[in-house]
This record gives structure tokens, C-alpha cells and sequence, in this order.
């Protein structure tokens, strides 16, 4: 761990500029998932506790730069007062803020204005960073969703106050390491989703560093394409038929067992509680040409399972199947299920997140169980690939 933490940091008397993610949804006006907002909780809270006033940073939505009031956090301002139970007071200037009013010096918190409206935040501009710290005496990430970006707030602001990481991004770092960097073995991860263009550099890196890689939704269909299967109207990739061979090459070199469905429920239609079929799954399969596969089947998932029982890590990013219509949910439910109940058990260390992983826990009544799920989506995902953080790179120094 190159980074240190509030524990390092004194806070008595110090302003604390705390880079947030709570760019949530809002729906007329109102938060309908406050789940970001709450897990910014335990950092605020302890910053007060220790006698620091935390002025937040933040952004929503892609503003490029200018103002647009539809994208204003005064919207996420009830909730947010909700969940801290403290007075927040927005700022909407950055002069505002340079020249704090008497009730914002009272205020318990101060929220800055959407981070975004300037455009000196997304090019990284040295002297934006620079107002910016001038702003306060100490620099908090606790964004670990928007470390994949190298901007003012996230980057160069880091390197001009003494910096840590929050609570949030500490339990992220953590996690993550443990999963990946320094993992119990064996290690194994589910990466599912419709399309293997998406993730190419993820598969290449995990199959150098796994044991079990467990390969779901349409992304299993290219790769069962391109050993020669003919799976009829089921979504694929045809121009990546060749990555497809290419890394299940690298992953036999590297000795890491990848699991494709054996089976699969094949319709043909999308559509929830579609007539479907088991049909056996495999190099030499032939399909109809309207029929398409939108889960994996019953015996994938007994493998699955008897994969997961071996396992001391696992890793998940993705779904098996067509999650969001049933029956096709079926094997992401009943792998999410055996994962969970394994983690409950204290078999199993389970970190999952990233694109719909989150949705498709917490629909299988899962997400509760696992060690660690991760509300970041891409910031996720290039960890995992094996890239730099230019948002933890600047805590290492």
C-alpha cells in the first residue's frame, strides 16, 4: 500500500478538500438511488469528528466544461443533508468559494459546485488545480470511480496538497488488491457481457494471472463461434472470432482453465418467458438460424459452481446471460447465489463490480454477501486490465 490514509493525516483545524462521486440518478429533480451518496458517509463523518471541515468536490453528469443548471448538485443537496445529518451549504462559484460567506464558514460541510462547469477540470489544467487547493490545507480522494481519469480534482490536485485516500477509496484499494494484486489462491473471476470488443484487454490480462476463468453471456458465444460452433441468430462477433483463439491460446500457455457454456437456454425471441430449449452447447454445435442462446444452461452451471467450490478468490464483472428478462436470468441468479453463499461461509473472498455486475447482484439477492462489490464502473474495469490509475498514482507520489 503506496498510499496513506486519514489515519496519516491531522485534521484538527484543517479544511479538507474531499474529491466525491455522487453523480447519481435523479428523476424529476429528486435522488431515487442514494447508494453513492451513502457510501461518502463514513469519510465526511470522520473528517468532522477530528475537527476538519470538509469542503466536497464533485461532478455530474458531462457538463464539457460549461455551466448547465439541469446538471447542478442542488439537486443531490436533500439527500445529501439526508445522509449526513448535517447543514451543507452549496457553493456556486469558485470565487464563492474563495470568499466564503459567514454562513458558509458556519456551515458544517460546503459543497462546490459542479466540478465540470469548468473546463479547466477535464484538461487537467495546472492553474485550475492550483485555485483549487488554495481552497483548503489537505486533499481527500475518496472517488475511486473517477481515478481512471487524470483530471484537475482527481490528479493534479493531489500532487499540490498533502494527500490520502478516504474511506471509500481505502475499502476499494483494498479490495482490490486483495482480489488481484495479492490474492488467495485459487483465483478465479465470471466475465460476462455482450461483447468481447469490450473487453479484450481485461481477458488478456486475467488469463496471465488466474486459475479459472469463467466466460458468460454473448461474449461466450464468439468464443464458442470461433472454435467452430454455428449458433444461428445468437449475438457474436465475427471480427473477433481471432482475438477469441488468440486468448484462449494465451490462457492454455498460462494454465488457466476457461470454462464456456456447455448448454444454454435457446430461444427465439427476446423477449421475457420466451418458448426456450436446453440445447447442448459446443464446437460442434448447429442451431437454426433464428434460434439464439440467452443464458447459460443447467449443466454450465453445476460446472460453475463445482468451479467456485475450488476457488479461495473470485472476481466478478458481468452476467452469464440476458439477466435483465426471465427465464435467461436463471444461471447468473444460481452462480451469484452459490458465490454468495460460499463468501457467507467463509469459503470464499467475492469482489464484483463494474457495467450491469452491480444490478445483476443485487437482482439475484446476492450483492449483500459478497466481500466487496464495487459501485465503479470503468475505473473497475481498467484495474482489472491491468492499467494505471492516474487518481491512485498521484496518492503514491
Amino acid at each position: 500500500m503506496g498510499w496513506k490514509t486519514l489515519d496519516d493525516m491531522e485534521l484538527q483545524g484543517k479544511r479538507v478538500l474531499l474529491r466525491v462521486d455522487i453523480n447519481v440518478p435523479v428523476e424529476n429533480g429528486r435522488v431515487t438511488d442514494a447508494t453513492r451518496i451513502e457510501r461518502i458517509v463514513p469519510t465526511v463523518q470522520d473528517i468532522l469528528a477530528r475537527g476538519g471541515k470538509p469542503v466536497l468536490l464533485a461532478h455530474f453528469g458531462r457538463p464539457k466544461g460549461k455551466v448547465n443548471l439541469d446538471m447542478s448538485l442542488e439537486q443531490v443537496l436533500p439527500a445529501l443533508r439526508e445522509a449526513l445529518g448535517r447543514e451543507v451549504v452549496l457553493i456556486q462559484t469558485l470565487e464563492g468559494a474563495e470568499n466564503l460567506t459567514a454562513e458558509a464558514e458556519a456551515a458544517d460541510v460546503l459543497l462546490l459546485e459542479n466540478i465540470r462547469f469548468h473546463p479547466g477540470e477535464e484538461a487537467n489544467d495546472p492553474d485550475f488545480a492550483a485555485r483549487l487547493a488554495a481552497l483548503g490545507d489537505i486533499y481527500c480522494n475518496d472517488a475511486f470511480s473517477a481515478a481512471h481519469r487524470a483530471h484537475a480534482s482527481t490528479e493534479a490536485l493531489a500532487r499540490l496538497l498533502p494527500a490520502c485516500a478516504g474511506r471509500l477509496m481505502q475499502a476499494e484499494l483494498s479490495a482490490l488488491e486483495a482480489a488481484l494484486s495479492k490474492p488467495e489462491r485459487p483465483l478465479g473471476a465470471v466475465v460476462g457481457g455482450a461483447k468481447v470488443s469490450t473487453k479484450i484487454a481485461l481477458l488478456e490480462n486475467l488469463v496471465n494471472r488466474l486459475d479459472v476463468l469463467v466466460i458468460g453471456g454473448g461474449m461466450a458465444n464468439t468464443f464458442l463461434a470461433a472454435q467452430g460452433a454455428d449458433l444461428g441468430a445468437s449475438l457474436k462477433e465475427e471480427d473477433f472470432y481471432d482475438t477469441a483463439k488468440d486468448i484462449l491460446a494465451q490462457a492454455e500457455k498460462a494454465d488457466c482453465r476457461v470454462i464456456l457454456p456447455i448448454d444454454g437456454l435457446v430461444a427465439r425471441e427476446f423477449a421475457a418467458n420466451a418458448a426456450h430449449d436446453v440445447v447442448a452447447l459446443g464446437p460442434d454445435s448447429k442451431l437454426n438460424a433464428d434460434q439464439m442462446v440467452l443464458d447459460a444452461g443447467p449443466q454450465s452451471i453445476e460446472v460453475i459452481r463445482a468451479a467456485f467450490a475450488r476457488l479461495k478468490t473470485l472476481i466478478w464483472n458481468g452476467p452469464l446471460g440476458a439477466f435483465e428478462i426471465t427465464p435467461f436470468d436463471t444461471a447468473t441468479n444460481a452462480a451469484a447465489t452459490a458465490a454468495a453463499e460460499m463468501t457467507r461461509e467463509g469459503q470464499l473472498i467475492s469482489v464484483a463490480g463494474g457495467g450491469d455486475t452491480v444490478a445483476a447482484l443485487n437482482q439475484a439477492g446476492a450483492a449483500d454477501d459478497f466481500t466487496y462489490i464495487s459501485t465503479a464502473g470503468g475505473a473497475f474495469l481498467e484495474w482489472m486490465e491491468g492499467k494505471d490509475l492516474p487518481g491512485v498514482a498521484a496518492l503514491q507520489g
